[in-house]
């Protein structure tokens, strides 16, 4: 068995930031570094949103392209990886937006607000039990995708990808208490749909 030369496992060993000032540097292998380090993740933030294999590759790889391309405008002290989440968000909404395969007005207004849905929800947090009782992934997949897109995506870069509020709401573009009120709302929406 090849042993992987040293060059290539202190590559793996860098900080983001690093790897970024590396390939600025003409370091072409440190964007290879990144797009390994970060392509799961991304694919699976994606196909969350859209909901489909092959979609959610072509999403991933063009939300690489457009990181890739940016990269020169990538600030140091953001982190990298809400920086690319954003850059992933707005392929996949883009995307959406010309398949046109769901309504816009699913998101309400600007802040999320359904009068109907928050007069019909039950007030009160979904417990942590309530997810870890689903039977399985595919039932707590098939309920997040009847959930609005506004409410799947604070979940799944809230449990997914481990995101805190301030991070979700950098890669949003929304205010950290907009964010708060979607997850309780998604929290809330999940509930019913699992209970039901």
């Amino acid at each position: 068995m090849k042993r992987a030369p040293n060059k290539i496992i202190k590559q793996m060993q860098k900080t983001d930031a690093q790897l970024i000032s590396d390939y600025l540097k003409g370091q072409g292998p440190a964007f290879a570094c990144l797009v390994e380090r970060h392509l799961k993740g991304t694919y699976n933030f994606v196909w969350r949103i859209v909901g489909n294999q092959e979609e959610a590759q072509d999403i991933t790889q063009e939300t690489f392209v457009k990181t890739w391309q940016n990269l020169k405008k990538y600030r140091a002290s953001q982190n990298f990886r809400t920086w690319l989440f954003c850059i992933a968000r707005n392929t996949a909404i883009d995307w959406l937006r010309k398949k046109k395969n769901f309504v816009f007005s699913d998101f309400q207004d600007e802040e999320g607000n359904n009068i109907l849905t928050e007069k019909l929800a039950d007030p009160s947090p979904l417990p942590d039990e309530l997810l870890v009782r689903a039977e399985n992934q595919n039932i707590l997949d098939e309920a997040l995708n009847q959930l609005s897109p506004i409410y799947r995506e604070v979940l799944v870069l809230r449990f997914n990808d481990h995101f805190s509020f301030k991070e979700i709401a950098s890669v949003l573009k929304k205010p950290t208490n907009t964010v708060k009120s979607r997850h309780r709302r998604a929290l809330i929406a999940l509930k019913k749909i699992l209970t039901n």
